[in-house]
């Protein structure tokens, strides 16, 4: 049986809700206030068929390379990945989108397509953009339209902007 943990992270952009198993870190969750969080708990140990447990000192890992990628200090992640959610098409876009797409750079939906080899597949890229369970590290908000449009965002286009902003991409937000 997998066994999980989790704790609540304040990033800059907002409270993250962290998820990890012995594979590695396996979700990320924004806007995690109590209720947000006690969903998304209780969701992950039902898909991994568990009971996570609240360890704040089992992900300090995770947390120390957040501190230091929201300081600007840290360019990329160094953490293990537990890729368990995700599965086919999906799978394939993220670890491109991990493995492809630096710090400081940005990618399009049709780009990523192409990349894995499905050229007619850019509107499943962005579906599985939104369904990344990993965001901010495996980073889905790098993923910008063809035309220049920002795209969409699961954790909603101000940390979009916040995060290629902190990123160098776009000028920092006034607010």
């Amino acid at each position: 049986m997998t066994s999980a943990v989790w704790t609540r992270y304040e990033a800059p952009i907002g409270p993250l809700l962290l998820a990890a198993t012995e594979e590695g870190l396996v979700l990320v969750v924004f806007r995690a206030d109590e209720e947000t969080s006690a969903r998304a708990v209780a969701a992950v140990g039902r898909r991994l068929g568990c009971t996570p447990v609240e360890d704040a000192a089992a992900l300090a890992p995770v947390t120390a390379q957040l501190d230091d990628f929201f300081a600007g200090t840290r360019k990329d992640f160094d953490l293990p990945l537990d890729w368990s959610l995700v599965t086919g098409f999906q799978r394939r876009v993220l670890r491109e989108l991990a493995g492809g797409v630096p710090y400081g750079q940005v990618a399009s939906y049709q780009d990523l397509a192409d990349r894995v080899g499905e050229p007619d597949a850019a509107r499943a890229v962005g579906a599985a953009m939104g369904a990344n369970p990993l965001p901010v590290v495996v980073p889905c908000h790098r993923v910008v339209e063809s035309g220049g449009g920002i795209g969409g965002f699961g954790g909603g286009l101000e940390i979009k902007r916040q995060l290629l902003a902190l990123e160098g991409v776009l000028p920092a937000p006034l607010f």
